[in-house]
């Protein structure tokens, strides 16, 4: 029989849970309105506030415009400094060069600047004398080209010997002209010393492109700027580079990719927020040229490899691309008569000072420079007993000699200050190299008849060396293929001590030259 009190209270009980479980399906449904509630606040707040921000972006945008003119204005006035810390901009980091928006940055440019994208080289003492005309006919816009340095241990201030030069005949052959200044400045002052004397060696060039402050080798202990630290070095550029803009020069800043990203050896996120920045980085990507290098920050010129070959140049040459163009040409700040520059001939050969008088062992020719390449013109033969004064003589085996009061050059075998010695030698002939006696014939299926001994070695110059058809300065046949100069690489392949020749396997072909002005490479 089933007990009713027991059932009353088992109903009773029931009746609790319904109503519990009511309660708790309630409270859930609420908490879950909740929820949904809080959610719909949540995601109308974001979209609300996304519309909001789009609103008011263009006036961000035109906030930090004008941030940017007035940190342009406070660079003027020569607080680029001051002008960072009380009105900093906001940072925006390019992937690409040519995204750079070259109109925030400081310029100096009368002839309109645009965003095209040009080439260009950079040139110093370096690539010997240049023939213009020949770099013309490759169609580059522009050429950056070294004007001079700061003694790294002198710290005097020297022109490049071919600057005038190279700026003249840039300008007379149509090429757009910029500069640039390698210095080891260790002050402020020092730096606006240096960017005034580029500015006054400059004045009388249309200069278009801008005007950079190269630094390099400040980590070596034989460095004048050795041990200064990355803000000291760069708030030295910076006075240069203020310096050149007040003189109505744009200016541009030059380092190593390296050396750029992440502020790594240079303050680059502050130095780029007003000036260009010309940027080294080689053996990248080639097909991005036209588009920029594949760098978080701002590069307005990159200078791509070390290694160009240009018609007219007889070195590798830099070459640079630059994501901005003019739409004209400056004229020269003083426009004033400029005297006729020449090249100087010296350039990739040094001369230790002599003072002799010599004349020719039989008879020599007396050239306008040390090379007997196509360049080099014979002005006249000196004879024994003729003499002349030898002002240089260079390990490459050429004299400098003044004679009839020109300046001229001959090969420094063919040489001698004995005064009294007998015309005995056979004339020689126009040469880099002194002419070796006849020598043993090999098999005619060669034909050569100097013998070799089989070697295998890596060779450079010493400074230039001709690499001629034949081991020989007399035979009509014997034909300068190639100038190898220092720093150029070749195979020696043979060698014949008694006569002096080398045999060089240089781009597949077996050349010969004499052994005494080349060496090898460690």
């Amino acid at each position: 029989m089933k007990d009713f009190g027991e059932f009353d209270y088992n109903k009773k009980a029931a009746s609790r849970g319904r109503r519990q479980r009511n309660d708790i399906r309630k409270q859930r449904i609420l908490i879950a309105g909740i929820a949904v509630g809080i959610l719909f606040l949540v995601v109308g707040a974001f979209f609300l506030g996304k519309i909001t921000s789009n609103k008011e972006e263009p006036e961000q945008v035109a906030e930090e415009t004008t941030q940017a003119d007035d940190a342009k204005i406070e660079v003027v006035e020569e607080q680029p400094k001051e002008a960072e810390e009380e009105d900093p901009q906001v940072e925006v980091e390019t992937e690409s060069g040519a995204d750079v928006d070259v109109s925030s940055l400081v310029s100096a440019s009368n002839v309109g600047e645009n965003s095209s994208v040009t080439y260009g080289i950079d040139v110093s003492r370096f690539q010997g004398t240049i023939d213009w005309a020949q770099v013309a006919s490759t169609g580059i816009d522009f050429a950056m080209i070294r004007v001079g340095y700061r003694d790294k241990a002198t710290g005097e201030i020297k022109a490049d010997t071919n600057a005038k030069y190279n700026m003249q005949e840039a300008e007379k052959n149509g090429i757009k002209i910029g500069a640039y200044f390698f210095s080891t400045a260790c002050t402020g002052d020092e730096a606006i010393q240096e960017a005034k004397w580029v500015t006054d060696y400059i004045a009388q060039y249309p200069i278009t492109y801008p005007v950079g402050y190269n630094c390099e080798g400040f980590e070596n202990s034989d460095s004048r700027q050795f041990g200064l630290t990355k803000d000291a070095r760069s708030d030295i550029a910076v006075a240069f580079l203020n310096q050149i803009y007040n003189a109505g020069y744009t200016p541009i800043f030059y380092a190593s990719r390296n050396e750029l990203v992440n502020d790594t050896k240079w303050n680059t996120s502050t130095i780029e927020k007003n000036y260009k920045i010309w940027m080294a980085w080689y053996n990248q990507d080639t097909s991005t040229i036209s588009t920029g290098p594949d760098y978080s920050g701002k590069c307005a010129m990159w200078q791509y490899t070390n290694q160009g070959t240009i018609a007219g140049i007889s070195k590798k040459v830099d070459v640079d691309v630059a994501y901005f163009g003019y739409n004209g040409t400056e004229t020269a700040k003083d426009t004033s008569e400029r005297a006729t520059a020449s090249a100087d001939v010296e350039a990739l050969m040094k001369f230790d000072s002599v003072e002799e008088t010599v004349t020719a062992k039989s008879k020599t020719n007396l050239r306008d420079k040390p090379s007997q390449g196509s360049d080099s013109t014979v002005k006249v033969t000196l004879l024994n007993g003729q003499t002349a004064t030898r002002t240089g003589v260079s390990k490459s085996g050429w004299s400098r000699v003044v004679y009839e009061g020109g300046t001229y050059y001959a090969v420094s075998s063919y040489l001698t200050t004995d005064l009294s010695a007998a015309s005995a030698a056979p004339a020689p002939t126009p040469a880099a190299e002194a002419a070796p006696t006849p020598a043993p014939e090999q098999p005619a299926s060669t034909g050569i008849k100097t013998k070799f001994t089989d070697c295998n070695e890596l060779i450079t110059a010493k400074e230039i060396v001709n690499l001629r058809s034949k081991p020989s300065v007399t035979d009509a046949d014997s034909q300068v293929v190639i100038t190898l100069y220092n720093g150029m690489t070749a195979t020696r392949t043979g060698i014949n001590n008694d006569l002096g020749w080398s045999r060089i396997d240089y781009n597949g072909q077996t050349l010969y030259c004499v052994s005494s002005f080349i060496k090898v490479v460690q």
